[in-house]
C-alpha cells in the first residue's frame, strides 16, 4: 500500500485540523511527552469559537495553553488524572479539576465508559509500513486512540522510540489527520536535592531488597535516593516493572546493577508504562531492546505484578494515621498528585512470592509558617485516602520500617509511633488512648 500518499492526504495545518473540535466536545492529551503543543496552542487561538470544551491529561509538564488563556474557564475546562507539579499549581489557580482513577483501569474506563471525541498526541514520525510509535505515552495513548472519534497525530522527532510487546503504536488507517512542525526539546522532570532524610530512609530500605529483585518505584527523591544507593551496594541483578521508568533506573543500568536477568516474567527486559526524566534517561530507552513498554492495564495489573519474585515498590506517601489508612496524594483538601500505580503495586506486592510494599515519607515536616508538624497523625478528619488500612504493608520514615500486614490496631499504633519524630511520641500515645488503641503494656 502507499501509506506515504495516504500521509499527504491527511496532512494540514495546526489551525486546520483543530477545526474538528466542536463546543461541547470532550478532547483528550494523553499523556506527558504525548502531550501536543502545536495543536494545544492552535486551540487556544479559537478559544472566542468554542464553549466548554473539556479535556483530559496525565502528567503533563505544560504550559497547556487552553488552560492559560481561559482563566473564566468559560471556553476550556482542563482536568487531569494525575498531577504534574505544573498542573498542581493550575489547580490552585483554579484552572485544573482532578479525575480520581486506579492506574490499571484507566484504559478501560476509555474503552467501556469515557467518551471522546477527539484525542490528539504527539507521536513519532511514520515508519515505512504505516506505524506511529506512540513513545513514552504508550501506557494509555492506545486506549485513548480505539475509544476517540477522531484522532490526530502530532509528530515530533524529538521523542524517543520504545519498543513494545503491545499498544505501542498506532496504524495511519485509524488516523484521521496529521501536524508536522518544530518543536523544542523534550521535557525533563529534575528532582529536587535529596535530603539527608531521603538518604536516611533509603538507609532503612536497602537490607530489605535482595539480589535478584524486580523493582516498581514511584515519582518523587525516593526513587533516585534508592537508586544511588543500589548503586553504590552490593545488590545485584535488579529488574525493571513499573509503571513510570525514571532516572532512578538509569543509575543502576549504570552501575552493572540493573540486569533484568531474573525475572519470572519479560527476562532481560525492562517493562514500563511511562518514560519520565532527563533527556539522558530519553537516548537510553531509545531503540533499546532491553526497555519494554506496554499499556498501563497490564503492567499495573496485580495478577502480572504477582508473577515476579521478590517484586518490591517502593513509593512515597504523605502521611498516616494510627490505623494504617494512607494519604497520598493530597492534605487537607488540597489536590498534590494523585493515586498513580501506587495502590496498583500493594496490591500486587502481596501476591507476590517474597513481595513487599514500601510507602515512604519524613517522619514530619515543617510548615509555611515554620512549625514542624507530624506526618504519622492520630486520625484522618476530611483527608484523602489513597491506601486503605486493610492493604498497608510496610510503612518507611528515617526512623525505621514498620509492618502492618496482620497488625491489631493497637499492634499499628505502637508500630507507627515508634518511627513517629521523637518531638511527637506522647502526643501520639495520648491520641492512642483517646482513641481506645492503646495498651497500657505497649512500649514507649
Amino acid at each position: 500500500m502507499d501509506f506515504y500518499n495516504e500521509y499527504q492526504q491527511k496532512l494540514r495545518t495546526p489551525d486546520e485540523a483543530v477545526q474538528v473540535v466542536k463546543s461541547g466536545d470532550w478532547v483528550d492529551y494523553t499523556s506527558n511527552l504525548g502531550f501536543p503543543i502545536l495543536l494545544d496552542a492552535a486551540l487556544a487561538r479559537r478559544k472566542n469559537e468554542l464553549t466548554d470544551v473539556k479535556f483530559r491529561g496525565t502528567l503533563i509538564f505544560g504550559p497547556i495553553q487552553v488552560a492559560e488563556c481561559d482563566p473564566e474557564r468559560e471556553h476550556f475546562i482542563y482536568n487531569s488524572w494525575h498531577f504534574s507539579a505544573y498542573e498542581r499549581k493550575l489547580s490552585d489557580r483554579g484552572l485544573c479539576s482532578f479525575m480520581p482513577m486506579i492506574f490499571r483501569f484507566m484504559p478501560e474506563y476509555y474503552r467501556a465508559i469515557l467518551k471522546v471525541n477527539v484525542v490528539m498526541l504527539c507521536a513519532r514520525p511514520m515508519d515505512k509500513h504505516g506505524y506511529f510509535n506512540l513513545s513514552c505515552a504508550s501506557g494509555v495513548a492506545k486506549g485513548i486512540i480505539e475509544a476517540a472519534d477522531i484522532v490526530i497525530i502530532e509528530v515530533n522527532d524529538n521523542l524517543p522510540h520504545l519498543f513494545g510487546g503491545f499498544g505501542e503504536s498506532v496504524h495511519i488507517s485509524d488516523v484521521d489527520y496529521i501536524v508536522e512542525g518544530e518543536h523544542p526539546p523534550l521535557n525533563q522532570m529534575p528532582g529536587s536535592a535529596p535530603t539527608k532524610e531521603d538518604f536516611a530512609i533509603a538507609d532503612e530500605i536497602i537490607p530489605y531488597i535482595p539480589s535478584g529483585a524486580t523493582l516498581q518505584l514511584g515519582i518523587g527523591n525516593m526513587p533516585t535516593v534508592i537508586g544511588k544507593r543500589i548503586a553504590e551496594s552490593d545488590i545485584t541483578d535488579i529488574g525493571m516493572h513499573t509503571e513510570l521508568c525514571s532516572d532512578a533506573y538509569l543509575a543502576m543500568y549504570r552501575a552493572g546493577k540493573l540486569t533484568n536477568r531474573k525475572k519470572q516474567l519479560h527476562k532481560d527486559k525492562g517493562v514500563t508504562a511511562m518514560v519520565v526524566g532527563s533527556q539522558e534517561l530519553y537516548d537510553w530507552v531509545d531503540h533499546n531492546p532491553g526497555i519494554m513498554i506496554a499499556p498501563v492495564s497490564y503492567v499495573n495489573d496485580p495478577a502480572i505484578i504477582g508473577r515476579m519474585e521478590n517484586m518490591i515498590a517502593i513509593n512515597n506517601c504523605i502521611a498516616v494515621d494510627l490505623y494504617g489508612q494512607v494519604s497520598a496524594e493530597g492534605a487537607g483538601g488540597r489536590q498534590i498528585s494523585g493515586t498513580g500505580g501506587q495502590l496498583d503495586f500493594l496490591t500486587g506486592t502481596t501476591i507476590s512470592r517474597g513481595g513487599k510494599s514500601f510507602l515512604c515519607m519524613t517522619s514530619s515536616f515543617v510548615n509555611k509558617q515554620g512549625v514542624r508538624t507530624s506526618r504519622i497523625v492520630p486520625r484522618f478528619t476530611g483527608d484523602i485516602v489513597t491506601d486503605p488500612r486493610s492493604q498497608t504493608h510496610l510503612i518507611a520514615t528515617e526512623y525505621g520500617v514498620v509492618n502492618l500486614i496482620g497488625k491489631s490496631t493497637w499492634e499499628r499504633a505502637e508500630e507507627l509511633i515508634s518511627i513517629a519524630h521523637p518531638d511527637f511520641r506522647e502526643e501520639l500515645i495520648r491520641a492512642a488512648d483517646e482513641q481506645n488503641i492503646w495498651r497500657k503494656s505497649n512500649k514507649r
